[in-house]
């Protein structure tokens, strides 16, 4: 290395680098030194860094590791970048070290990669099946390597541990564009065979340069062998023992796959309820959640993670009192459930009853027995004719009512939030007045992370068939299937995109509907249940990360009017955008099948959303000719591990923190709000010292442009009563807020859900 490049006063800095003259690292730490502020980060802090961690008998491995790590303890809030700084050393020294790794395999291109690693069982075929050698060697020249620079240190570890190809020792095989690439040659195979290249390269670029993050399950199974790309599953329970163990199984097998899963149990009958005419029989609600729970822990997805599952109970159900006690710490531990996460399904009726008159009695029932003496099950009905039904059936004598004061079961469900984050909350009547598909279906509950509101149907014995088989006798369950909703994900990351640019921001807009409309052909479904849902809906569930990036980088404060008024217009135009570009594929390839007589063909979408300007006239005439390509469109997921690949902020939640040091593997790392500096640094508010109620109310100005929900945290401190808790429960129900993911107080610390991490 020639002194004259980079100068440093520690003579051991020499030494050692002196060892890696043949490694490029003199080039790396010269284009440090051009791309970063000499006066604020200058390499001789980094060389002093060094010396502490250097030692003579370091071979050159152990030499990069240290330089790396030296960089990411030199971060700072006065400083931030040298996280940055850290991951172009820590990408240096893997492209080393995966060259070295490659050329004693005997491999030098990308198609010679791609071959070895099929062959070994680590990519698949299929995508060598369907590109020509030419086309491979086409798409190799859009691989752009200065786009690790993107990455901050924490999101290129991560990638690098969890996302990229690894053999079966766990030694890792792909660059991170390659990976970026291989999943763009995954979701353009559907693409016809002239555009096919022109979409690779689309997909490529939305990627690689951090424009939109695909869900967890595509970004780590797209372009392997086993390709299961969908993120989470809704299964609703029947009332039948073949029925819940069917359910069950389903559960098994979307875990197995990596996939999370929603139950909806509100058909299930209470404890105490009859079977086959003998009264107080049923085992209720509980026992078969703690199945669940087991079946969570026992499939634990190769050994990666358990299985993650939230179930769901309407605010009437006969067993909510006990159901709302399934995490709590005190009580009989045989009623507990502390590896799922509950989930009440509210009508409006409980929260107008909870803000007018907390001694109001609330009345719980058994669906069961609702279906016997009335003829119907309560829970198919939603809005004012649910309401008319509930008075009914509370009126019936013939139906026998637990009726608690409302504020026993408010207390409950604030209990709980408070001390286990959860349950989950889903507005039912909210979300079913704004289906777009309310011709086809209700919607009974949401997902493990609550931003997916589609429309539910559980599926049911037909008959059992006995026959022969190739010689053989065989016993087969012959079901008809009903709507397993699957989530497809992807997000937009608003603080990657000039979202005050519209034809940027439509062009990525389209981009991304393309891909994950592709995705539904191309995973690999864990059920034919859930293949046969994905085929009939199409639906797909575009979301955004970045939010507080976004309000930081334009200067807009969190708690103000600006606030709601900017992201009103950005949301409006990342769904015109949506719709548009599904109603172009629909012209394309076609509608989905149940388009005739949706909210999208007849206007109401468009009419209930107040689009009344000529514009939007205009899309909607369009839609109605083109039709649609997918039922449902936008869905915004928590993005939990996506974001911290594309290094900005998760979903739609504020920072918890500007800037904090977190130790893993012995080092250091420093967290840090995406883009920090003096300009941005006051419009990060951490997350538990905003007012929640801005956060409530921006939910409500952004649900009017999400046709499914949002994963909406609360974030509490200790100063909060139950009161105040209750008070922003009713806000977001006043505000058309349909679902809230957890309660995070302040000394509490959740599951982050991993399937949903688009």
């Amino acid at each position: 290395m020639e002194q004259a490049a980079v100068r440093f006063e520690y003579p051991g800095m020499y030494e050692a680098l002196a060892g890696l003259s043949d490694t490029g690292i003199d080039d790396c730490l010269c284009k440090i030194a051009r791309d970063f502020s000499p006066r604020k980060y200058p390499l001789s802090q980094l060389e002093e860094k060094f010396a502490a961690f250097y030692k003579e008998d370091m071979g050159p491995d152990e030499i990069l590791r240290a330089l790396t790590k030296a960089a990411t303890e030199l971060a700072t809030v006065e400083a931030p970048r040298w996280d940055f700084i850290a991951a172009r050393l820590l990408a240096h020294a893997y492209h080393l070290s995966l060259k070295k790794e490659l050329a004693g395999r005997g491999i030098h291109t990308l198609s010679e990669k791609l071959r070895w690693l099929a062959k070994e069982g680590l990519y698949g075929s299929y995508i060598l099946e369907a590109y020509s050698e030419a086309e491979l060697k086409e798409a190799a020249r859009f691989l752009d390597n200065s786009r690790d620079e993107l990455f901050s240190y924490a999101g290129l570890d991560l990638l690098l541990s969890r996302y990229v190809i690894h053999d079966h020792d766990g030694v890792p095989l792909e660059t991170p564009q390659e990976m970026y690439l291989g999943i763009a040659l995954h979701l353009a195979l559907k693409e016809s065979k002239e555009s096919r290249l022109q979409w690779v390269h689309r997909f490529y670029d939305m990627l690689s340069c951090q424009q939109v993050t695909m869900a967890t399950p595509t970004l780590a199974n797209a372009r392997k062998p086993h390709h299961q790309l969908s993120s989470c599953f809704i299964d609703t329970v029947p009332d039948s023992l073949d029925g819940i163990y069917r359910s069950l199984d389903s559960f098994s097998q979307v875990s197995k796959w990596g996939g999370g899963m929603g139950l909806y149990f509100g058909k299930v009958r209470a404890t105490g309820g009859a079977i086959r005419g003998f009264k107080g029989a049923a085992g209720g609600v509980i026992r078969w959640v703690r199945l669940v729970n087991d079946t969570a822990v026992a499939v634990d997805q190769l050994g990666v993670r358990q299985g993650a599952c939230a179930v769901y109970l309407d605010a009437w159900h006969k067993d909510l009192p006990e159901f709302l006690q399934l995490r709590t710490n005190n009580g009989d531990d045989r009623m507990k459930a502390h590896d799922i996460f509950p989930a009440v399904c509210y009508p409006d009726l409980f929260w107008k009853t909870a803000r007018e008159n907390l001694d109001a009695p609330w009345h719980l029932m058994d669906p069961h027995e609702i279906q016997t003496v009335k003829g119907y099950a309560l829970e198919d009905f939603w809005g004012e004719e649910w309401e008319r039904r509930y008075a009914d059936c509370v009126a019936d004598e013939h139906i026998d009512k637990r009726t608690i004061p409302i504020k026993e079961i408010v207390r409950l469900i604030l209990k709980s939030a408070v001390e286990t984050g959860t349950p989950f909350a889903f507005n039912r009547d909210i979300v079913n007045r704004a289906n777009p598909n309310g011709h086809k279906g209700i919607i009974y509950s949401s997902n493990l992370c609550t931003e997916i509101a589609q429309n539910m149907s559980p599926s049911s014995t037909v008959r059992t068939e006995v026959r022969t088989e190739e010689g053989d006798t065989v016993v087969a369950e012959i079901t008809r299937p009903g709507d397993f909703v699957v989530c497809n994900l992807a997000s937009l990351n608003l603080g990657r995109i000039d979202v005050t640019d519209e034809e940027a921001l439509s062009s990525t807009v389209h981009a991304a509907v393309r891909a994950l409309d592709n995705v539904i052909d191309l995973s690999q479904a864990p059920l034919e249940y859930a293949r046969l849902t994905n085929e009939r809906y199409r639906s797909i569930g575009l979301g955004v990360s970045g939010y507080h990036h976004m309000l930081a980088k334009n200067g807009i404060r969190w708690e103000s009017e600006e606030h709601l008024s900017f992201v009103d217009a950005v949301f409006e135009r990342i769904n015109y955008a949506a719709i548009e570009a599904s109603s172009d594929i629909a012209k394309e390839k076609g509608s989905y099948r149940l388009f005739a007589g949706s909210d999208w063909e007849t206007g109401a979408y468009f009419a209930k959303r107040g689009y009344a300007s000529e514009k939007w006239k205009a899309l909607a005439a369009r839609v109605r000719k083109n039709g649609m390509r997918n039922a449902y469109l936008l869905a915004v997921a928590p993005t939990s591990s996506t974001s911290i690949l594309a290094g900005t902020t998760a979903g739609i939640d504020p920072i918890m923190k500007r800037f904090f040091l977190e130790e893993k593997k012995g080092t250091i790392l420093p967290r840090i709000a995406p883009e920090l500096s003096a300009k941005t640094y006051w419009f990060y508010k951490s997350a538990h010292t905003i007012d929640q109620t801005w956060s409530i109310r921006a939910a409500g100005v952004r649900q009017r442009h999400i046709d499914q929900a949002q994963s909406l945290n609360l974030y509490i401190t200790n100063d909060y009563t139950f009161r105040k808790i209750l008070a922003l429960y009713i806000k977001a129900y006043e505000e058309g807020v349909k679902t809230i993911y957890y309660v995070r107080s302040k000394s509490l610390e959740v599951e982050e859900c991993e399937s949903c991490a688009s």
